[in-house]
Parts: C-alpha cells; sequence; structure tokens
C-alpha cells in the first residue's frame, strides 16, 4: 500500500506537466475565440483570411529571469498546400523583446498573423528574431483593414496584444520566436520539428480540436491577396 501511495504521489506531478501542452491548447483556442468574437475590437477579418500562419501565445509573462523581457509559450499553425484548412499545431517559445506590458498588467496574450509565403519560412525555422529577419508591425483593430498604411502592407507578421481586457496592435521588435521540439514531442509523441508538423501532413492531437475548428470556422480557405 505504502508502495502504491509513493507511486502515486511521485507520478502526479508528472501527470500534470504531461497535461501541460493539452491544457496550453485550450488557452489558445480560448483567446482567439474570444478575440474574435468582439468584431468592433478584434482583428480584421479580411487579414485572418488572407493570413498564411497564425501564432497564438497565451499568458506571455514578464520574466525576472529575463532583464527587461518576457516569456511565453503557445502554438502555431499555417494553411494547407492548397489553402483549404489548417495543419495540426506546432509548439513556439517566444522571449525577450518588448511585448506590449505598457498597456497593464504582468501576463499579455499575444496573437500574430504571419501574411506571406517569406514570413512562413522564417516562422517554421528553428528559431528568429522579429524585426531583424523579418517585417513586423502593430496589427489594426476593428471588422476590416482598409485603412492599410504602406508599414502595414509591407509586413511580413502583424501582431496584437491582450492584457487586462485591453486589446491593440503591438510591433514584436527585438522578441526571438523559436520551435519547442521538447513540447511537441509531449504533445505527438515523438520529437517533430515544426516545419514537419505543418507540411508533413501530420495529423492534429485530440486536444487541438477546439482551437482547428475555430480557425476552420473563421477562414476555412486563404483569400486571394489584393
Amino acid at each position: 500500500m505504502r508502495t502504491l501511495l509513493v507511486a502515486a504521489l511521485i507520478g502526479a506531478p508528472l501527470l500534470a506537466e504531461s497535461n501541460e501542452p493539452a491544457k496550453r491548447l485550450e488557452e489558445s483556442a480560448a483567446v482567439f475565440s474570444e478575440i474574435t468574437n468582439t468584431p468592433d475590437k478584434g482583428i480584421p477579418n479580411d487579414l485572418i483570411e488572407k493570413a498564411h500562419c497564425i501564432v497564438i501565445v497565451p499568458g506571455m509573462k514578464k520574466g525576472a529571469f529575463i532583464v527587461g523581457g518576457q516569456y511565453g509559450k503557445g502554438y502555431l499553425s499555417c494553411r494547407r498546400a492548397n489553402g483549404a484548412g489548417w495543419s495540426a499545431p506546432g509548439t513556439v517559445r517566444i522571449e525577450g523583446g518588448s511585448v506590449g506590458f505598457q498597456i497593464g498588467g504582468s501576463e499579455t496574450d499575444v496573437i500574430m498573423l504571419v501574411m506571406n509565403q517569406r514570413g512562413a519560412d522564417k516562422l517554421l525555422s528553428s528559431q528568429f528574431t522579429l524585426g531583424a529577419e523579418g517585417e513586423v508591425a502593430a496589427g489594426p483593430v476593428g471588422r476590416s483593414s482598409t485603412a492599410e498604411t504602406d508599414a502595414l502592407m509591407r509586413a511580413e507578421i502583424l501582431s496584437w496584444s491582450r492584457s487586462r481586457g485591453v486589446f491593440a496592435g503591438i510591433a514584436l521588435k527585438g522578441a526571438t520566436l523559436r520551435q519547442d521540439v521538447e513540447a511537441n514531442q509531449e504533445l505527438y509523441g515523438k520529437k517533430l520539428e515544426n516545419r514537419e508538423i505543418v507540411t508533413g501532413g501530420i495529423a492534429p492531437p485530440a486536444a487541438a480540436s477546439k482551437l482547428l475548428a475555430l480557425l476552420n470556422r473563421y477562414s476555412p480557405r486563404e483569400s486571394a491577396h489584393k
């Protein structure tokens, strides 16, 4: 009996940890749902329809261990090769840079849209620095992006943050985005790079069903860029 009790106590944290990627997928779905359900203050629908990929980082935190920086983990998904539907999610980590904590709070949800193939290729590399290796701009807020600026038209990545209920476009310059192979292993049962997941036709885990259903609901097929 004592042996079983000790095994249970030791196994409990491991079980909780193993469920962490699935929990974060649910949080990512909730963030996307809440933002898209407030179109007057959310991401313009036409930008979602034109996007090649999306990145969602729920609850990004200020990190005392990163001087003046932040840390968060989330997921990316990209369009399938024919432009219809979204790929299984790959895990990402974002570190450092300025991520909009100035709008209040110590925890911020971050969403990025990757608007062209060049940006998607950088996103699927092992790591890259936003702003240094790709044009990134604060995304517009509202029903449509008709008031497009030159910066917005040139940007490979558009980004937004939400903290304490305030949603706004932010420029994520200086932040490093990298794939998290270890978290992918927890989610898929084997080590996979994000490019393998996105382009290799990997079947999504059950925990991703809610997020993928939302993405397919709001943008089932990539629209043509103007």
